[in-house]
């Protein structure tokens, strides 16, 4: 089974993906990570999305599930995948959905819900590491970075107009997804309001009784 994670900017879905990751030996898909390592590559996909991300355009619908399928042939026969960052649009969650169904790939969603305030709120105080990028939230009182030592700053992103413009695009674009696989009965939802343990142990429990 594979698992698609949907939640709203800030609600800690990158944390949890990698806590599920390990907790079941996933494949990770991060959309934007995928295709960037994608563009450093010789290969001929490779070097079609290096050629649309240096004009600046958008990489297309079709190209973004040419990479799914790319990825899908190179993990180890029997593994799981779990897919960040896609399907956030009603016509990219047709194409995901038509993909994984030839590809025979059953799959379920994880949506860890926050409310606006408290995506602003979280948003609005986290920091960057500005070598490694790991991200932390306001809570961590540090101003070191955990991993690599370096200092963190705060996202040149996270002003309040551009947290406001991101959580807009989120609501038209990507919940109205959400709503379609709760009503097809392949989703789960998950308090995101929560310690990040409580998220997880609240993910897992509804994982096994789903």
């Amino acid at each position: 089974m594979d698992y698609v994670l949907f939640g709203m900017q800030g609600s800690g879905k990158g944390t949890q993906g990698l806590i599920l990751k390990k907790k079941f030996n996933l494949e990770l898909f991060e959309t934007g990570a995928v295709l960037r390592q994608l563009a450093e590559e010789k290969s001929p996909l490779g070097k079609k999305i290096k050629s649309i991300i240096q004009i600046g355009n958008l990489v297309p619908n079709e190209v973004v599930m040419e990479t799914i399928e790319n990825f899908m042939k190179h993990i180890t026969q029997g593994k799981n995948v779990l897919f960040d960052g896609i399907p956030r649009k009603k016509d990219q969650a047709e194409s995901f959905n038509t993909l994984m169904k030839r590809l025979q790939r059953n799959f379920k969603g994880i949506y860890i819900e926050i409310s606006e305030n408290e995506a602003m709120k979280r948003l609005s105080s986290r920091k960057m590491c500005k070598v490694c990028k790991t991200v932390y939230m306001g809570s961590f009182e540090q101003n070191q970075c955990e991993k690599c030592g370096n200092e963190l700053i705060k996202r040149s992103d996270d002003t309040p107009e551009s947290i406001k413009m991101r959580i807009e695009n989120y609501k038209k674009e990507t919940l109205p997804v959400i709503e379609n696989y709760r009503h097809e009965e392949k989703l789960i939802t998950i308090n995101g309001e929560q310690s990040v343990d409580k998220v997880t142990e609240e993910i897992l429990n509804k994982l096994e009784n789903f």
